[in-house]
Order: C-alpha cells, then structure tokens, then sequence
C-alpha cells in the first residue's frame, strides 16, 4: 500500500466518522456486526427458528428500562405493535439511555426463550410489557433477545 493510497483511507474514515458523528449516531456495547436484519414480523411468525441465533433487529426504540437501562424495546418500522427487547447482561455494562426513545436503532444479539430461572429476563419483561399491545405483552414474557450490542441513530 503506498503513502497516498494510506494518507487517503485515513482520511475517508476520519470523514465518515465526522459524518456519523454529525448525525448523532450512539453506539452501545459491541454495537451492530451483522449486515443482514430480521424483521420482527418474521421472528413473530417462526421465534423457534431463531432460538439461540445471534441476529439483528431495525427499527425504533419504543420503550427503555426506566431504572437503569437494562434493556430497550425495538418497534418494527411498519407495526409499532410488534416489539422486541434487548435485555444486556449485568456484566455487559452497556447502559440505554432514555433519550433513545422514539429514535431509530439496529441491535443484535442471541434469540432466547425465557428459562422459567431467568428472574431478570422475567422482571424486564414484566416492566416491558405492561404498556404493549396484547400480541407484543404474550410475545415479550416468552421470548428476548440477550443484547450484545446496538447503534441507535
């Protein structure tokens, strides 16, 4: 790789991180690595299908974990009926803020279902679905996704 060609793709990337971070874009833990996303239709149409899958869910932030920012919910773009929560682990340290509300965002992490043991999965989505439609309430107390990483923009 010659200087010029060097000199020129450090300064593409300190362009496009300028421009991104212009845009207010916020990336949380390991932030989003997957390139293809899962709508949140199909995985309310087939969830044991991606149990134990890392994928990757678009859409907007609808609901944030009002104590300590645990967890976050995402909307589908097209239903704000159908949700999906992205519960971190305590040793994550990834903390949502609520002024991600309302705002677009990729996440990803592992599918799961909810083992009757997980008193925090269970609690999460207690708080969660308390205010959701009576489809995204039955889905959120069986299924969530363990975050590993968002970027909410």
């Amino acid at each position: 790789m010659t200087r010029r060609h060097l000199l020129t793709c450090v300064l593409a990337v300190t362009a496009l991180t300028g421009v991104l971070g212009a845009r207010g874009v916020d990336t949380y833990g390991k932030g989003v690595a997957l390139k293809e996303s899962v709508s949140v239709a199909e995985l309310y149409a087939a969830p044991d299908k991606f149990a134990g899958k890392t994928i990757r869910i678009d859409g907007v932030v609808s609901q944030v974990c009002e104590e300590m920012g645990c967890w976050i919910a995402i909307a589908a773009a097209d239903n704000k009926d159908l949700v999906v929560r992205f519960k971190v682990d305590e040793d994550q340290k990834i903390v949502f803020p609520l002024t991600a509300r309302g705002k677009k965002a990729s996440a990803e992490g592992v599918f799961e279902k909810i083992a009757a043991d997980d008193k925090e999965g269970h609690e999460a989505a207690g708080e969660q679905t308390a205010s959701a439609s009576a489809k995204a309430a039955a889905f959120g107390k069986a299924y969530q996704v363990k975050a590993t990483g968002a970027v909410v923009y």
